[in-house]
Order: structure tokens, then C-alpha cells, then sequence
């Protein structure tokens, strides 16, 4: 049942994820760079400190008395995390929803669930899988085999694009609806956001002390009842005091360089609506991290809880870039790829959920074991 629900609240946070970019599309007038800040706001500012309020009591003296190294370490994550998330919007906007969601998340995932654990392997962590762990037991082969069939479906939804672009070039797809798509750009920029978006799950196990602090506090007013829920929602608000200062610093460049301060006042331009929609889709973003910690606090495990997320993310973005139609006036062929990967990476979230099912098993049984003993 523990893994039901995590699976649950992974799909629900990638749900979110893969949909927060949709209320940007109805901001009208306004650069990129002012509708992504004042999105930020909400994301990074506003939101987290609130989610914390309202979840876990006292949240800022576990802040305040957290040792100093740790939350530098935590914000520095937070800052090249930063980096990556405005890449991943850059990305979306030349590569379009579902294909720059499906490069980008597809790379994080990989780089978000090793290279922990391969850290835990050089310094071991109670409670923490290693690498070794992953590789040499049956769960965890098979969530390593979800992560592979994962990006058995980036490359196909990637050859998609690839496709795609062809067609363009060729006039044969409609350039109404892909306007902005620049493959050469959006994929470097995807790239790069792919591997620094993984920083995050990074700063997430750097303050991992502050989330324990949570835990155990309401472990002690509810005994037996299980982790906490929301004991990463005060993690977050370091890592996304990070991302708030790179995305703020580079959009503030932006609004100087073309000249787009007048957008946030501009009376023209449907102003009430516009910040709405922005704040909209910041909150829509933030809810992703939100149901992320619920469902890594019922699946136990750092590796298999991020793949599931982005593969639910990955799965969500190509969904919503069909329902946009991204893809309209391509080729048959093209189509039936992206449908093809997407097909393929709802199997490796099957998989990595097997994985993890299997893994509680084989607690469930250790434990009986040494109660026998």
C-alpha cells in the first residue's frame, strides 16, 4: 500500500510539473523573461516558506539551527539547480513542451539517480542506497533496467524531434504552432539544463539533516504512524532560495538588455491577467517537489522516487505537447515516434515501480526475520 500511494503522489507531482508551463502560453505582451520571473516569484519565494507553514511547526528553527555549512552547501545546489531551471525554460521555449521536457528530464533523471547513490558508495549513509546496493540486488536491477528502458524512450521521442525538424525545414509541418522551435539551441540549452537540474535532488540529500529534524519530531507526537509526509517541504525552501537568485539575477539582465521593465506595468496589456496566469503556473511548478517529498517519504528510496518522478514528468509534457498540437502537420512517422516513446517510458515507470515493490518485500521479510530471531 506504501508503494501505491508513493506512486500516486509521484504521478500527481509530475502531473504538475509537466503541466506548469501550460499558463504561461496565455500571458500576452510580455517577454519571456518578465512572465518567467514574476512565475518565480511564486515558485521559489512565496509558495515554499507557505508550504512549510502549513505543514511542518517551528519550521524556522530547524533552519536556524541547522549548521551553517550545511545550508551554504544546500543553497549552492540550489543556485546551479537554479541555472538548470532556466534552461529548462529556454529549452521549452525552442524545443517545445513535450520533446524539450523529454530531453531535459530524461538526463536529469539519469544524472539525479547515480550519482547519489555513487556518492553513497564513497562516504555510506545509513538508510542511504549505494550504488552497490542498487547493482547487486534484484529491486534494485530492476529500477536501474526502468531507468534504461527511460532512456530507450528519451532517445525515441528525441529521434522524434529530429523528425520534426526535417519537416519544418522542408515546409511540410505547420510553422504556425512551432514558431519558436530551434533545434540547434534548444538542444544545447536542454543539455545543459538536463545535467544542472539534477542538482537538485542533490541539494535535496545536502539538507536531508533538516528533513530528519521534521521527521522526528512528528514521529514523536505520532508514533507508529510512519515518515512524515512533508519533511522535505523545509529542505526546499533553501535549495529554492538558490534558484530564485540565478533565475532573478539573469531575468533582471534580460528586462535591462531589451528593455521589457515596462511589461510589469504597461497598462496595454492585460496586466490582471497576466500576473495571474504567471503566479499560476509558479504554484503549478512548485506543487511538483511538493507531492515529490510525499511520495520519496512512502518509497524510502532517493534513486527509484526520482526516475519515477521525471519519468511521470517526461510522460505528462509529451501528453500535453500532443493535446497542444506541437506535432500537428508532421508526418505520420514522426507522430507514431513520439507516441512510440512515450509508450516506452510509461513501461519504465512500470518497471522502477515493480522495483520498488519488490524492495519493500524484502524489508517486510528482513524484518519478520529478525523478529523470528
Amino acid at each position: 500500500m506504501e508503494v501505491i500511494f508513493g506512486v500516486i503522489f509521484h504521478f500527481v507531482g509530475g502531473f504538475a510539473s509537466g503541466s506548469f508551463y501550460i499558463p504561461y502560453k496565455k500571458v500576452k505582451g510580455w517577454a519571456w523573461e518578465s512572465y518567467w520571473i514574476i512565475g518565480g516569484l511564486f515558485s521559489w519565494l512565496i509558495v515554499p516558506p507557505l508550504a512549510a507553514w502549513l505543514t511542518i511547526p517551528r519550521f524556522s528553527e530547524i533552519i536556524s539551527a541547522t549548521n551553517g555549512s550545511i545550508l551554504l552547501l544546500t543553497y549552492f545546489f540550489g543556485l546551479l539547480w537554479g541555472i538548470g531551471g532556466l534552461t529548462y525554460g529556454l529549452g521549452v521555449r525552442y524545443l517545445g513542451v513535450s520533446l524539450g521536457s523529454t530531453i531535459i528530464l530524461g538526463l536529469c533523471a539519469v544524472f539525479g539517480a547515480l550519482i547519489p547513490s555513487v556518492y553513497y558508495n564513497i562516504v555510506p549513509q545509513e538508510g542511504k542506497d549505494s550504488f552497490t546496493d542498487i547493482a547487486t540486488s534484484h529491486w534494485g536491477q530492476m529500477v536501474l533496467l526502468g531507468l534504461a528502458v527511460c532512456i530507450l524512450g528519451l532517445i525515441i521521442c528525441g529521434k522524434a524531434g529530429t523528425l520534426k525538424e526535417k519537416e519544418l525545414a522542408a515546409g511540410k509541418a505547420d510553422v504556425a504552432d512551432n514558431k519558436d522551435y530551434r533545434f540547434g539551441l534548444g538542444i544545447t540549452v536542454a543539455i545543459i539544463s538536463g545535467v544542472l537540474s539534477a542538482c537538485f535532488n542533490f541539494g535535496i540529500e545536502a539538507g536531508k539533516v533538516m528533513a530528519d529534524e521534521a521527521n522526528a519530531a512528528w514521529q514523536a507526537l505520532h508514533p507508529g504512524q510512519g515518515n512524515f509526509l512533508y519533511q522535505n517541504n523545509v529542505v526546499y525552501i533553501i535549495i529554492l532560495w538558490g534558484g530564485l537568485t540565478t533565475n532573478f539575477i539573469w531575468c533582471m539582465i534580460l528586462n535591462a538588455r531589451n528593455k521589457t521593465f515596462g511589461n510589469y506595468t504597461d497598462g496595454s496589456k492585460p496586466l490582471l491577467k497576466n500576473y495571474i496566469f504567471s503566479a499560476l503556473a509558479g504554484t503549478t511548478w512548485f506543487l511538483q517537489f511538493f507531492f515529490y517529498g510525499m511520495g520519496e517519504s512512502r518509497l524510502g528510496n532517493g534513486a527509484s522516487s526520482w526516475i519515477l518522478h521525471m519519468a511521470f514528468i517526461i510522460l505528462i509534457a509529451n501528453v500535453w505537447g500532443l493535446v497542444l498540437n506541437e506535432w500537428k502537420g508532421v508526418s505520420k512517422k514522426a507522430t507514431n515516434t513520439v507516441i512510440a516513446g512515450i509508450a516506452t517510458i510509461i513501461l519504465s515507470v512500470l518497471i522502477v515501480g515493480y522495483g520498488n515493490s519488490l524492495k519493500t518485500k524484502a524489508a517486510e521479510q528482513k524484518t519478520v526475520s529478525q523478529n523470528i530471531k
